[in-house]
C-alpha cells in the first residue's frame, strides 16, 4: 500500500468457531471468550469519575469583556501508536507539552476503542467524525477491490490527483471520498456561517485527509519516495507550505544524528528489544545518524526512512503548525478554526523497535519538547485559555513477539498467512471447487473468487472445512463469517462485539480472521519488529486528553472511547454531528 511502512500490516479481526483457550471450550455460534482472552480485551463499564486536580480553565474574556461562548481554536493532535500507559511509564522525564496535558488537561484514564480494526486508517476517521468503522465505512487502512481486483487504500481516489510542493514528485491521488461520515472539521465549518478555516497535517495521508474530511482549506501529508510535502487537488495548496518546504526541504536534516536525551540509566529496558527489526542505514542501538545507505554521501531513499522515523519528522510537522496558525491567523478570525497535526513517527519507530525499546521513550521526551513550544507559540498568538487541545491516539500496539515469548514464556509469534491460505485451498480439493478458491488474503480478511463464498454458503461441509482449515493454522484464535456478522447480533462476547463495531460488508472480506493474543497476523514474511489491529487490549486503549478552554482539569475514570472526541468539540462550539456512536464526555465541561 501506498506510504505505508514495510511493517505496516492490516491487523484486524473478527469471528465464529469452537475455540479451546486455557483448555476452556466455549462453543458459540457468534462469539469466543475465554479467561486468556477476556483479561486482554477492552471492557466497556461505567466507571466513576475520580478527580485529582480541581482546576477549571475558566471562559475566557474577549475585547469587549464579554465572556467567549466559544473557543477561538480547536487543536486535534493524534500521536500515532502511542499506548496509554507510556504516560504512565514516562511522564516522569516530561518537562514540556506531555507534561502540560497531563498536569493541566482532562485526562480519561480508560479510553479505548471498543472495535477490532485498530489501525491508523480507523483510528482517525473514529476520532474525526465521533463514528465507529461500522458506520463511517473506513475499516481498514485498505481493503481488496473485487471488481477491480487489486488492493486500495483508504484514501484512494481516482478523481482526485496529489500535487507535490516545491516542484516536489508525486502520484496517485487522495481525498476522503471512503469516509461515510462528514468530519467534526467539515461539520464546524459548514455549520459556523463562515469565518471557520480548517488546516491538517500529518506524514500519512491517511491521518491528514481523515481529520480534515472531504473539504478543507488545507490537508498535507509527506511522499516518503520522494521526500515531498504533498496535497491533492480536493483541497488545493496553500502558499505558506509552499514557502516551508522551498525554505526548509527535507534534505536539510541530512547528516543530522539522533542522540540520546537522557543519561542511558534512565532508559527502562535493553537497548536492543528481541526480535528488533532495524531501519535502513541503521544499526542497533544509539547513536542513529541520518547518513542514509552504506557509502551514501547524499539523500537517498535510505535517508528518507531514516527521516520519517526520527524526531526530527515531528520537529518539521510542529513547525508546519505553527507556519499555518501565523499565516492564517488561526485562532484570530470571525469564527472557530481548527487544527489537526498526526505525529507519524512513533508508529514507525513503533513497528520497528517495539513498545520496550529505548527509541519510544527517547522520541516521547523529544515530542514532549516540541508540544512544549507549540503551546507556547499558541499561547502567544491565540492566548492561553482560548484555544482547546484534545491528545488521542489512533491505536496502540503489541510487544514483540520474540521479546514477549522470551521475557515472559508466553505463548507469542507469527500467523503465516500463505501457509493458511493454502490450508483452505486443500480443504477445498475434495468439493471439487475451481482452484484458486481464495482471491485475495488482505490483512486478516479472506476474499473468495467470485461466487466461491455463495457455494460455500449452500454447502455447510465445505464451510466447515474452510473454517476448520483456518482455526487449524498455528495462532488463530477464531474465523468469523461476513454473512452472520452482517445480521448485527449482539453478542456476550467482547470479540464478537468488537468485530460488529469494525464490520462494512462492502469492503471487509467474505472471513475475518483473529489471531491469539500476543500473535502479529500477516508478519511472519517479515520476522522482527512488531504491529497492532487486534481487539486486544493492548492495542485498544489509547491517551485521551483535553486541555484549554471549557475543560475541568482532572483523572477520570468513566468509561470512555476516542469517539467522544468529535461530540464534545461539538458541544463546545455549539455543532450537531450526524452519528451518536461517540458521546460527549460532560465530566470533563467547566461550567459557564
Amino acid at each position: 500500500m501506498r506510504g505505508e511502512s514495510v511493517l505496516d500490516s492490516h491487523c484486524c479481526q473478527r469471528n465464529f468457531r469452537e475455540i479451546d483457550v486455557g483448555k476452556a471450550v466455549v462453543n458459540a455460534k457468534r462469539w469466543v471468550t475465554g479467561a486468556g482472552l477476556a483479561a486482554l480485551l477492552a471492557v466497556n463499564v461505567c466507571g466513576q469519575t475520580a478527580k485529582t486536580k480541581q482546576a477549571e480553565t475558566p471562559m475566557r474574556k474577549g475585547a469587549s469583556g464579554a465572556k467567549l461562548a466559544k473557543p477561538k481554536l480547536v487543536v486535534m493532535i493524534v500521536v500515532d501508536q502511542m499506548r496509554a500507559d507510556y504516560i504512565d511509564k514516562f511522564r516522569g522525564q516530561w518537562s514540556g507539552g506531555l507534561k502540560r496535558l497531563v498536569d493541566e488537561g482532562a485526562w480519561f484514564r480508560a479510553a479505548a476503542y471498543p472495535y477490532a480494526s485498530t489501525e491508523t486508517c480507523v483510528g482517525h476517521s473514529t476520532i474525526s467524525t465521533g463514528a465507529f468503522p461500522a458506520s463511517h465505512g473506513m475499516v481498514s487502512n485498505g481493503w481488496w477491490d473485487a471488481a477491480a481486483k487489486k488492493g486500495v487504500a483508504c484514501t484512494d481516489d481516482p478523481n482526485a490527483k496529489n500535487i507535490g510542493y516545491a516542484g516536489g514528485a508525486v502520484k496517485g491521488g487522495d481525498s476522503a471520498a471512503s469516509m461515510l461520515l462528514p468530519a467534526y472539521a467539515e461539520e464546524l465549518k459548514f455549520q459556523s456561517g463562515g469565518g471557520t478555516r480548517t488546516v491538517t497535517f500529518s506524514l500519512k495521508a491517511r491521518a491528514a485527509v481523515t481529520l480534515a474530511g472531504h473539504k478543507a482549506d488545507a490537508a498535507t501529508w509527506y511522499e516518503s519516495s520522494s521526500g515531498t510535502w504533498e496535497t491533492s487537488s480536493v483541497y488545493g495548496t496553500m502558499p505558506f507550505v509552499e514557502e516551508y518546504a522551498k525554505k526548509h526541504p527535507v534534505t536539510e536534516d541530512y547528516g543530522k544524528t539522533w542522540s540520546l536525551s537522557l543519561p542511558q540509566s534512565a532508559y527502562l529496558y535493553n537497548e536492543k528489544a528481541v526480535g528488533a527489526a532495524t531501519i535502513p542505514g541503521w544499526t542497533a542501538g544509539f547513536p542513529h545518524a541520518l547518513r542514509g545507505g552504506g557509502g551514501s554521501s547524499a539523500p537517498d531513499a535510505a535517508f528518507l526512512a531514516e527521516w520519517t522515523a526520527s524526531p526530527f519528522a515531528d520537529t518539521a510537522l510542529t513547525r508546519l503548525a505553527e507556519d499555518a496558525v501565523d499565516s492564517l491567523r488561526l485562532g484570530n478570525g470571525g469564527g472557530t478554526d481548527y487544527l489537526g497535526v498526526s505525529y507519524s513517527s512513533t508508529d514507525y519507530v513503533g513497528h520497528t523497535f517495539g513498545p520496550r525499546s529505548w527509541e519510544i521513550q527517547d522520541i516521547l521526551v523529544k515530542l514532549d519538547k516540541d508540544l512544549g513550544d507549540f503551546f507556547a507559540h499558541l499561547d502567544a498568538k491565540v492566548g492561553r485559555g482560548n484555544y482547546v487541545v484534545a491528545l488521542c491516539a489512533d491505536h496502540g500496539v503489541a510487544p514483540i513477539p520474540e521479546d514477549m515469548k522470551a521475557a515472559t514464556g508466553f505463548d507469542a509469534g507469527r500467523l503465516n498467512v500463505p501457509d493458511m491460505q493454502a490450508r483452505v485451498e486443500k480443504a477445498l480439493v475434495d468439493f471439487h471447487f475451481a482452484s484458486p478458491a481464495v482471491a485475495k488474503v488482505f490483512g486478516t480478511d479472506i476474499y473468495f473468487a467470485d461466487g466461491v463464498y455463495e457455494k460455500l454458503k449452500a454447502n455447510p461441509a465445505a464451510m466447515k472445512a474452510v473454517t476448520d482449515a483456518v482455526m487449524s493454522t498455528p495462532g488463530v484464535a477464531a474465523v468469523f463469517r461476513a454473512d452472520e456478522l452482517a445480521e448485527r447480533k449482539t453478542s456476550l462476547s467482547q470479540v464478537a462485539n468488537a468485530t460488529d463495531l469494525s464490520f462494512y460488508a462492502p469492503r471487509n472480506g467474505d472471513l475475518l480472521v483473529i489471531q491469539k493474543p500476543y500473535w502479529l497476523f500477516g508478519s511472519a514474511e517479515y520476522g522482527t519488529g512488531t504491529s497492532h489491529g487486534t481487539p486486544y487490549y493492548y492495542d485498544q486503549r489509547v491517551p485521551l486528553i483535553f486541555m484549554g478552554f471549557g475543560i475541568r482539569a482532572g483523572e477520570y475514570w468513566d468509561a470512555a472511547t476516542p469517539a467522544d472526541i468529535a461530540p464534545t468539540f461539538a458541544a463546545l462550539t455549539g455543532i450537531t454531528l450526524a452519528t451518536r456512536d461517540g458521546k460527549v464526555l460532560s465530566a470533563a465541561l467547566a461550567a459557564k
